[in-house]
């Protein structure tokens, strides 16, 4: 049993109510259970107890053993001077205040409804892709439906922090922030993380300077890429290599080291030299990506921006000096459509949200809604359960509700969990 069951327990209020007693023997009756709290401190706030003659307000804290208090160390933190309650299955030992009185304790081991712990230990152990898998089918359509839309919005807030503490680095200039973002998004998620250094280290504003010129962009950015450091065959590589040499000493640049970037068990067209090459390209067509990408009416029009013309080199070449059959190398639309999902999407929220305009959350969930279902290993078994997706909406909730909650076990804070176990209780 873990600790959040007697959160849950206390929260809806399904301890057996009657003839209530602390370890003390006195009467206690709760008249409110308080507000649960999710961050540091007690775990529920403002609740008020009976107990014998008197009332008291304060806050609840619970343990599965009373002498958790003192391995979480509370006996040294005045935050929890102000507990009315200390809630335990059982109290192994006493607790006392900072100033020596004893904490009135209920313990609730004998207080658990058997059916109910029953159910609950059964979400626990399942060894199922998630817990309640042979009984999600019986949950009520329209209360998954409520839930996977709240998800929907935790996962966009979630991925919105991240942008927000980047925003803040780079001194709320939103154009570098997309940029950064976008170039991460195009390393996928095996080389997301040098894509990312390789933009904070390549700042918008130099590329900005080198508009006009593909060539000094692929130079800048390959070179910063640390991937033009060895001798060359091809003259196109050689020449970068020439540009980067002076553009390096002209702007101070210091490059990643070329060992950083992964090629193993990638397709070549997911290569990060065809994805810097893609970057550079953007950046060649597009003025003010961020702003762009604001004005853009509809999915469609965001793809348009993708539409990326090469350069000749890259028609038949995934990595430098080694020839392959031509071919355009374009972003394939299932790419474009992850870009637009985890890079523009959450932009777009955050940057309504920020300006309090909500406009701009609305084109958001309206993406997604338009987008089609993303096909990954997740949704795949999702949908080998019986739940399949019509459109990138449900995906990225179902993405949420398996990473944040499946896989963690966190059933209690569940709606679909919650709703399980009121009808196993019934039962």
């Amino acid at each position: 049993m873990r600790e959040n069951f007697l959160h849950y327990l206390w929260r809806t209020r399904r301890l057996s109510p009657t003839h209530l007693r602390s370890t003390e023997g006195e009467s206690l009756q709760v008249l409110h259970p308080g507000t649960y709290n999710t961050h540091g401190g007690p775990d529920f706030t403002n609740a008020r107890i009976r107990i014998g003659d008197t009332v008291w307000a304060g806050n609840v804290e619970m343990h599965l053993r009373a002498s958790d208090w003192l391995a979480h160390g509370h006996h040294h933190n005045p935050a929890y001077d102000n507990v009315i309650l200390h809630v335990v299955l059982e109290e192994d030992q006493p607790i006392v205040r900072l100033g020596g009185a004893r904490i009135p304790c209920l313990e609730v081991a004998h207080l658990i409804p058997q059916d109910l712990k029953a159910s609950y230990l059964k979400l626990l152990h399942s060894e199922h892709w998630i817990p309640c898998q042979p009984l999600i089918s019986q949950v009520a359509t329209a209360t998954k439906t409520l839930w996977l839309e709240r998800l929907l919005v935790e996962r966009l807030e979630q991925k919105t922090q991240h942008i927000a503490q980047a925003l803040a680095h780079n001194r709320h200039n939103w154009e570098e922030t997309f940029y950064q973002a976008l170039a991460r998004n195009f390393g996928l998620q095996i080389n997301a993380e040098p894509f990312e250094l390789l933009a904070k280290s390549m700042p918008l504003l130099t590329l900005a300077k080198h508009k006009n010129s593909l060539l000094q962009l692929e130079a800048l950015l390959f070179g910063q890429a640390g991937l033009l450091t060895r001798d060359f065959q091809d003259e196109y590589p050689r020449q970068l290599q020439r540009e980067y040499v002076h553009l390096q000493h002209k702007y101070k640049l210091t490059p990643l080291r070329g060992e950083t970037w992964q090629f193993m068990r990638l397709r070549p067209a997911n290569f990060p030299t065809i994805r810097i090459a893609q970057l550079a390209t953007l950046i060649y067509q597009s003025n003010h990506l961020f702003s762009k990408m604001l004005a853009a009416a509809d999915a469609t029009e965001l793809t348009h921006m993708f539409e990326l013309k090469l350069s000749n080199y890259w028609r038949t070449h995934y990595i430098f000096d080694k020839e392959s059959k031509s071919s355009d190398k374009k972003l394939g639309q299932s790419t474009v459509n992850l870009l637009i999902i985890n890079t523009i999407v959450p932009f777009l929220f955050l940057y309504g949200k920020w300006h309090a305009d909500a406009r701009y959350q609305d084109k958001a969930l309206t993406l997604l809604e338009k987008l089609p279902p993303e096909s990954n290993h997740i949704i795949v078994q999702w949908r080998r359960i019986g739940i399949p997706s019509a459109s990138a909406y449900q995906t990225q909730a179902l993405l949420q509700l398996k990473n944040q909650y499946c896989d963690q076990k966190r059933c209690l804070e569940c709606a679909i969990g919650h709703a399980i176990l009121q009808s196993e209780n019934a039962c």
